[in-house]
């Protein structure tokens, strides 16, 4: 009798939940039903935002008051090469400054240890806002080591830096920018800073954007012409450089009036070039890589469309240019490699006769030493070898017949298709 009950009550319990689902279904059909009846009158697109409108939120498209938004807000240190804001007597890790800073110098010889400690270098390199740099003497039994932030020599005042180079590296560098390491013109370096010292030059660095603007809005009133591009606090907040580029000779002593009376540091105005310009900004290349001006090249060479030509490059002066505007410095890279090997070529530019008539030249391909030519009545390109196009020229000035030259030309195979 217990198991006849259990059965027959599990029976209702079924028949109960199944009139539930049917009353549910028949419910979600009369709204469906009615959306679409209230939707026939309007358009494809909104009928479709009424059916699947809940469907389709997303939290991009929707803003949640309750969902929190992460803001990107750059490291003002990012101009001296750091993320975070250094410490007092804490050096910098080496990694981060070869990551971040701009002209940043991987030190070879940090392993190479002179035999005796009375030769160690008393010199280091000192890395400011972007690519300045200087050379500072060491003050008589003062340790330093690369990442350390110093205190140095102004003019007027002092400034702060992060040690770049240490040791014998640095002589070596000195070297090279034609600076005598014994002579009494190198400046000082004073001490490790100290935390005071870094909170005011944390203070010096805010107020460099804002006075930015405010001094491109000063020139705009002024009708200057000339472009602020960067502006350089000193350490001790009591002087400013600013970088500009101009095309012509400006005169700005009355916004050197105004800027002194707004901000009320000593005035400091710096000329620089379009590529000292792009330099101290930075930027991504047309390779895809960090600009070479930012990251390791510190002369700047001339370059000239004739270094183009040489290359076979076709000269397009957008394509040719830089993000400062100039011919690009990698043009010069690889110039020295192409005059070389341009003098084993025949005379560029000298056309064939042959007895089917005048083949001119058309372009070359340097490192496979080829040459195209093509006669006048035909649209036909014919690859020769520029050992076999010296031949041809020879024989031209020797008076000697010549026949055609397509049958000195390279066969091109075509690619065999492979069968999939």
């Amino acid at each position: 009798m217990n198991n006849t009950e259990d059965f027959e009550n599990s029976a209702m319990t079924e028949n109960n939940d199944d009139s539930n689902s049917n009353i549910e279904t028949y419910d979600l059909n009369i709204e469906y039903t009615s959306v679409v009846k209230q939707s026939a009158n309007l358009g494809l697109d909104e009928e479709k935002e009424i059916i699947y409108g809940e469907q389709l939120s997303h939290p991009y498209y929707d803003d949640d008051p309750n969902v929190g938004h992460n803001n990107f807000t750059p490291s003002i240190m990012l101009s001296r090469g750091c993320i975070n804001i250094p410490q007092s007597y804490v050096p910098i890790d080496r990694n981060e400054l070869q990551r971040n800073a701009k002209l940043s110098v991987y030190d070879w010889m940090n392993k190479i240890r002179p035999p005796l400690a009375e030769n160690s270098f008393d010199c280091v390199e000192v890395r400011f806002k972007n690519s300045r740099k200087d050379f500072f003497r060491l003050p008589e039994g003062l340790e330093i080591t690369e990442g350390d932030v110093v205190a140095v020599e102004g003019s007027p005042g002092h400034d702060i830096g992060i040690v770049t180079l240490i040791g014998e590296l640095c002589k070596v560098q000195m070297k090279k920018n034609k600076v005598d390491y014994n002579s009494d013109t190198v400046k000082k370096l004073y001490r490790r800073a100290k935390a005071s010292d870094i909170e005011k030059w944390l203070v010096a660095i805010e107020r460099e954007d804002k006075t930015l603007f405010k001094t491109r809005s000063m020139i705009n009133d002024l009708s200057l012409e000339m472009k602020i591009n960067d502006i350089e606090f000193q350490g001790d907040n009591t002087k400013a450089i600013f970088y500009y580029t101009a095309d012509e000779r400006v005169d700005f002593r009355q916004l050197i009036r105004l800027l002194a009376d707004e901000f009320r540091v000593r005035i400091e105005m710096k000329q620089i070039g379009a590529r000292q310009e792009a330099s101290r900004l930075g930027g991504i290349g047309t390779c895809g890589r960090e600009l070479c001006c930012s990251s390791w090249l510190n002369t700047f060479n001339s370059v000239s469309t004739q270094v183009a030509r040489v290359q076979q490059i076709f000269p397009n002066p957008q394509k040719l240019a830089g993000q400062c505007g100039k011919l690009k410095c990698c043009l010069n890279f690889e110039y020295d490699v192409y005059l070389d090997e341009l003098k084993t070529f025949p005379e560029i530019g000298v056309p064939i006769f042959t007895k089917k008539g005048k083949a001119n030249y058309v372009k070359t391909d340097v490192f496979r030493r080829l040459m195209w030519y093509v006669y006048e009545d035909s649209s036909e390109f014919m690859m020769l070898s520029a050992d076999k196009v010296k031949e041809l020229i020879a024989m031209n000035k020797a008076r000697k017949p010549i026949d055609d030259i397509g049958q000195y030309k390279i066969k091109v195979e075509p690619k065999s298709k492979l069968d999939i």
